[in-house]
């Protein structure tokens, strides 16, 4: 099932989400809707906090156009190291449509994980790997990507996404 996004400047996204406590066929369910829904959007990786839900869980998948898909899930997703030299992407993100941005960040990230089977697992990622993983964790930690650029371009896609909001916003009239 393709769950709705939530979108900036919902407030929504800036809560921290709450582990996952037993993982159950309810959990399954939900991390194939949430990768029927990234591959829907289409994107990469996505939180779950993204389609309102406030727990630790996100899932990835970095498969090219032509190659098999390739879905990981990550519940509870702890960073345990980063690696001392950095990598700057071009990132963007299904919360906040069509805006992209370089973001700095360790090159290499070790995560802690359990896989959707409730075994406990570490990865060791670099490249697209590592930025995906960092970008959807900072969700899990009410932490968008644009909080990692400067202050007045934040503002200034925040501000746009606010009006973005007030203009869908049904319009209530004096009766």
């Amino acid at each position: 099932m393709i769950l709705p996004l939530v979108i900036l400047p919902d407030p929504i996204l800036r809560q921290v989400s709450a582990p996952v406590e037993r993982i159950d066929d309810h959990v399954r369910r939900f991390a194939d809707d949430m990768l029927e829904t990234m591959y829907d959007a289409p994107g990469i990786g996505l939180a779950a906090i993204q389609v309102g839900e406030a727990r630790r869980m996100l899932v990835i998948d970095l498969a090219k156009e032509n190659e098999p898909k390739a879905p990981q899930v990550f519940i509870n997703p702890e960073i345990v190291d980063t690696g001392a030299g950095v990598s700057v992407y071009e990132e963007g993100c299904l919360s906040i449509p069509d805006y992209y941005a370089e973001v700095q960040r360790p090159d290499t990230v070790t995560v802690k994980y359990l896989n959707i089977k409730g075994q406990e697992q570490t990865v060791t990622a670099d490249g697209l790997l590592a930025t995906c993983l960092q970008h959807e964790i900072d969700h899990l930690n009410g932490i968008l990507f644009i909080d990692h650029i400067s202050k007045l371009k934040r503002d200034m896609v925040v501000r746009k996404f606010r009006k973005l909001a007030k203009d869908k916003a049904p319009s209530r009239q004096a009766s």
